[in-house]
């Protein structure tokens, strides 16, 4: 399979440049508009490089145009915001898309891509890599062989510190990102929703550039959680380690460990793609609604079923 690739100098970029090697496939374009993309070269270095994005898509279009040359998939890793006009060029090049997360920021985008799949018969991918992550899957087993209605106490914590960059770069736009629960929360949230059922309220406590806590209601968990990019929210023993990452789901006090087993989970995705079993747009719709209803509620002064970090920051 021919792919392109969109976003090839970000932060995620290389996990799709190694799927495609991974799978068997090719990259034959790629876009930016940073021309700090050596990291191609390790992967796929006759892969033809496009500044503009007026350039990459008239090239893709000349590509079309020959059953030999034509690209099967575009794979997007660009800024969020920008996520829905890059599926669009892809489909309008008679491709297949690959996006990252969040695949858009608003659920009525959701809407308007699953009307253009029925239009053009090409297929929106999305990487929801949690669901294929080992623990994450014998956690879903274990509650569906329960088939009950019990409602689970869960803690949510996730800190993944980033530097002042962060801030100054789209991420720390709200309005490029989607701020904190899209940016860096969505895939627990679609997690949480796939495994306990989907959401019946939600607060949000405390939101800021750097963090964001609050209390969700699943059909079988009552969720407290709190993201952050900030560093200093890392336990200390794991600050003295030099860790700059926790992940912790704790649920009924018993911990669930799923620290590693990240790196493939990329590849694994892709594979399932390429099988015909990828996840669709249409998976994505309810973590979207959740990040997007965090997005825009007023902050409640919690009175019970707050994250413990909380006491932190009131």
């Amino acid at each position: 399979m021919n792919f392109a690739l969109i976003g090839a100098a970000g932060y995620i970029a290389p996990r799709h440049l190694k799927a495609i090697k991974d799978t068997g496939n090719v990259l034959v374009a790629a876009l930016d508009k940073t021309d700090s993309v050596g990291i191609i070269d390790g992967f796929f270095p006759e892969a033809d490089f496009f500044i503009e994005p007026e350039r990459f898509d008239r090239h893709l279009d000349k590509l079309r145009r020959d059953p030999k040359k034509k690209v099967d998939y575009v794979s997007i890793c660009s800024p969020n915001f920008l996520h829905d006009a890059h599926i669009r060029l892809a489909i309008r090049n008679k491709a297949h898309a690959i996006c990252e997360k969040p695949i858009v920021l608003n659920p009525w985008n959701i809407e308007a891509l699953m009307d253009l799949e029925k239009e053009t018969g090409k297929n929106i991918y999305t990487i929801l890599q949690l669901r294929h992550h080992q623990s994450i899957i014998n956690l879903k087993k274990a509650v569906d062989a329960r088939k009950s209605d019990k409602k689970y106490d869960i803690d949510l914590t996730y800190v993944t510190g980033r530097g002042n960059w962060y801030h100054f770069s789209w991420k720390g736009d709200v309005t490029k990102s989607g701020g904190i629960a899209t940016n860096i929360g969505i895939h627990f949230f679609d997690m949480l929703v796939w495994i306990f059922g989907e959401m019946q309220s939600s607060e949000v406590h405390y939101t800021s550039q750097q963090k964001a806590a609050g209390f969700i209601e699943l059909e079988n968990a009552r969720v407290r959680w709190f993201l952050s990019v900030d560093a200093n929210d890392i336990p200390a023993q794991l600050q003295q380690q030099g860790k700059r990452t926790y992940r912790s789901i704790s649920i009924e006090n018993e911990e669930i460990e799923f620290s590693d087993g990240f790196t493939d989970l990329h590849t694994v995705s892709y594979r399932e793609i390429l099988a015909g079993k990828g996840f669709r747009v249409a998976d994505a719709m309810k973590s979207v609604i959740i990040a997007h209803e965090i997005r825009n509620a007023a902050i409640v002064t919690p009175k019970s079923d707050y994250h413990p970090y909380v006491n932190k920051l009131l």
